[in-house]
């Protein structure tokens, strides 16, 4: 009976009110609460709408069967309900309905989720030029965040600067991972620097991914001894994880040449490298997104042929019909023909008979008509008399 009603009652119009959208921002996995109060009047019923505009409650009333929404408070002042667990489904702006003799609005709250990223992770690429130049890369990454975080290098203690910034959004269209690079030149043994990540969602701290030069310093010399690909892992005071990566001279002519065109000589103008190491990146990705084009391109190509091929096959196969139909037909027509010319020789020569048997039956009847004369004839002349040759 309950979702009967509650059906009808999403449908009722509401009194024109202007109210202002109170925003709250709660973090993903806390919990969410919702109170509606009201001044005290004598048959008055209290509503929340979901932001899909299903109704949560009605009263005590639950109307959905989901144990999500949970009821804290009730009375003829106040409803209050509560949301655990929070996601990015639960977005949106939730409507509070007073019913009295008529339906206004009493409160909309916008609720927005935030999620707060996964701690960074630094990598760093040493690139070697032919001419014996050497640049580091340093790649500071966080993935699952919204909205995207701020990422900062510190350089020493009191050098804080930006580098290149890319953010990848997922299926979602919500969330995205973000990665900044930053291109060195030249450093110390002892330098370190810093990955910082800042975001709504961490209330003024930080998470921060030291990176220290001296990891990589020995990485090279034992890398001068044997000449393979080391990584070494270096934790901050917050545990963080970093990875170090150093590839050869060899190895880095063979898979990294096109990063190595794109890396500056300009000390001064690292984020510049860094857009460029982006862009890198992003024409790789189009370059495969154009082989996935050619290839549906392709794909249909084939498709329409054979499509022409079976049209082709059903149009000789029409063609073929269509001969046997014609000469099927004309051969009806000459049958016709000759059956009407036949019919009309027959009617003549049926005409041209009973002519002659008329014309004979008219001569046989003059000359025995005739006979009958002469035979009288003969009578009345005498027995002597002699027979007229024409009764002979």
């Amino acid at each position: 009976m309950w979702w009967g009603v509650l059906s009808l009652l999403s449908w009722v119009p509401l009194q024109a009110a202007s109210l202002t959208v109170e925003t709250i921002t709660v973090e993903e996995g806390q919990t969410l609460t919702l109170k509606c109060a009201t001044s005290l009047t004598q048959d008055a019923s209290l509503q929340w709408l979901a932001p899909s505009g299903f109704t949560i409650f009605f009263n005590q009333h639950p109307a959905l069967k989901s144990s999500k929404y949970q009821l804290l408070h009730h009375s003829a002042t106040e409803l209050s309900i509560r949301v655990p667990n929070v996601t990015l489904q639960d977005e949106g702006v939730y409507k509070c309905l007073h019913y009295e003799s008529s339906v206004r609005m009493k409160k909309q709250v916008r609720v927005i989720v935030l999620v707060t990223p996964f701690k960074p992770t630094v990598e760093a690429l040493v690139l070697r030029r032919q001419n014996g130049e050497k640049h580091v890369v340093l790649k500071c990454s966080t993935e699952r965040s919204k909205p995207p975080p701020q990422i900062t290098w510190l350089l020493g203690r009191d050098m804080e600067i930006y580098g290149g910034l890319h953010h990848e959004f997922e299926t979602d269209g919500k969330t995205c991972n973000t990665t900044s690079t930053l291109i060195v030149h030249s450093y110390g043994k002892n330098s370190t620097v810093h990955c910082i990540i800042r975001h709504r969602g961490l209330q003024g701290r930080k998470l921060v991914a030291p990176f220290r030069f001296e990891d990589l310093v020995a990485d090279q010399e034992t890398a001068s001894d044997a000449p393979e690909q080391g990584s070494h892992s270096s934790q901050g005071p917050q545990q963080p994880t970093s990875t170090v990566s150093m590839m050869g001279n060899s190895s880095i002519q063979e898979i990294d040449e096109e990063e190595e065109e794109h890396v500056t000589q300009d000390p001064d103008l690292a984020t510049e490298a860094s857009a460029q190491y982006i862009g890198l990146e992003k024409r790789k990705s189009g370059i495969l997104l154009l082989i996935l084009v050619s290839f549906l391109i392709f794909i249909l190509f084939i498709i329409v042929q054979l499509f022409i091929m079976k049209l082709r096959k059903a149009h000789m196969i029409w063609k073929k019909e269509s001969e046997i139909s014609e000469q099927t037909l004309e051969s009806y027509r000459s049958r016709s023909n000759n059956e009407e010319t036949s019919s009309q020789e027959n009617k003549s020569q049926t005409s041209q008979s009973k002519r002659c048997m008329n014309y004979i039956t008219r001569l046989y009847s003059g000359a025995k008509t005739m006979r009958k004369e002469n035979a009288q004839h003969w009578k009345l002349g005498g027995k002597n008399s002699r027979v007229p040759e024409s009764i002979v």
